[in-house]
């Protein structure tokens, strides 16, 4: 069953709408490393990453693991390493994975941009946390953390998300 996302930020699975917030840039069809934008397109689920220290157990038949201190994620399009998990200190371009907010308590990674991974294509797309007031994201997909955790106990690697450039659904 598929997961489908919506423009005017709702996203619905299993005959059912929740509420999600979307990249600042819109949904484009062409994303562009650092533009803000969520990719239109039909992306798998690849793995999960949780923080063990904020949430003591996970139900999932997805693949996961453990966010640590040292978890970062480049994306700096010049490196070997573009749209990939790196452990910090990183000396080129990333972003921090265990963050002082609640955004990434629990992480989807999509596949966006990774079978091949193409230099400035976008990195860092993920599922996520909202933040309280559904502020948008800089390309990813977000939800209120009790959705995603009811979510994720059905979701598995052969669901895939569907994101529409469209507000219809």
């Amino acid at each position: 069953m598929n997961i489908n996302v919506y423009a005017d930020g709702h996203l619905k699975f299993d005959s059912k709408a929740y509420r999600c917030a979307l990249g600042r840039g819109g949904i484009l069809t062409y994303k562009v490393e650092g533009d803000g934008a969520t990719p239109t397109g039909i992306y798998p689920l690849l793995r999960l990453f949780w923080r063990s220290d904020k949430i003591t157990s996970i139900e999932t038949l997805l693949p996961h693991q453990n966010l640590n201190l040292d978890d970062g994620w480049c994306d700096d399009p010049t490196h070997p390493e573009y749209n990939q998990l790196v452990n910090l200190p990183f000396s080129a371009s990333h972003e921090r994975m265990w963050r002082d907010d609640d955004l990434y308590d629990l992480v989807i990674e999509i596949g966006h941009n990774n079978n091949p991974v193409v230099p400035g294509a976008g990195s860092a797309v993920f599922i996520h946390v909202a933040s309280p007031d559904y502020a948008a994201t800089e390309g990813c997909i977000a939800l209120a953390k009790d959705d995603l955790l009811m979510l994720i106990q059905k979701w598995t690697t052969a669901t895939k998300v569907e994101i529409f450039n469209d507000k219809s659904g």
